[in-house]
């Protein structure tokens, strides 16, 4: 249990790291226009990379809301990364305002086609005036239960990644603690 915090602090760690450095603005937009333009790179991107959606619609929904980022004003990327050896992929995300983000992992390579079991997820909302709202995932559960991830496209054409999501999300670390399906989808454009 003492290796499975620490993928989970790894992985927020990197998404914070990995969406601070990724906000949007406009000399950003017009750096990224310009790699998008050249398609050898396009046809040369490998599976080891982050990469920051530049078009497409991230929803994940929580109880009776459903928050959508758009990766044309927010920062929504496809992430791939190694922790103690062990290779995992997700999307991140967090809003222009930065009063929302969120993220999802699991463990392996993407590929099209291929369901995963989930192994890391956490939801942010700050909200002006209150407590900021948390959910991770649930201690109820053991790690093949957290829920699964399915990419149905995956850096074909100019999809970056296609796909959905359901897991179970804690609104607190205490065993027992409630907690509540979040199901979600994804389609992320390169270009």
């Amino acid at each position: 249990m003492p290796r499975f915090f620490i993928r989970i602090v790894c992985f927020i760690l990197l998404l914070s790291a990995f969406l601070s450095s990724c906000q949007k603005d406009d000399s950003v937009k017009v750096a990224k226009t310009d790699l998008k333009t050249d398609s050898t790179k396009l046809n040369s991107v490998s599976a080891s990379g982050n990469y920051l959606a530049i078009k497409g619609i991230l929803k994940i929904k929580v109880q009776d809301s459903t928050y959508t980022f758009n990766a044309a004003q927010d920062s929504v990327a496809f992430v791939n990364m190694d922790i103690d050896g062990e290779q995992y992929f997700g999307v991140t995300a967090i809003n222009k305002a930065h009063t929302l983000s969120f993220g999802i992992s699991s463990l392996g390579e993407p590929a099209a086609e291929m369901a995963s079991n989930i192994s890391g997820a956490q939801f942010l909302m700050s909200v002006p005036g209150r407590a900021n709202l948390e959910y991770t995932l649930t201690r109820n559960a053991r790690p093949q239960d957290f829920g699964t991830i399915v990419i149905e496209k995956y850096n074909q054409d100019t999809v970056l990644a296609k796909g959905t999501f359901h897991t179970y999300l804690a609104r607190d670390q205490k065993q027992n603690s409630p907690f509540y399906v979040a199901d979600g989808s994804f389609e992320l454009q390169m270009k």
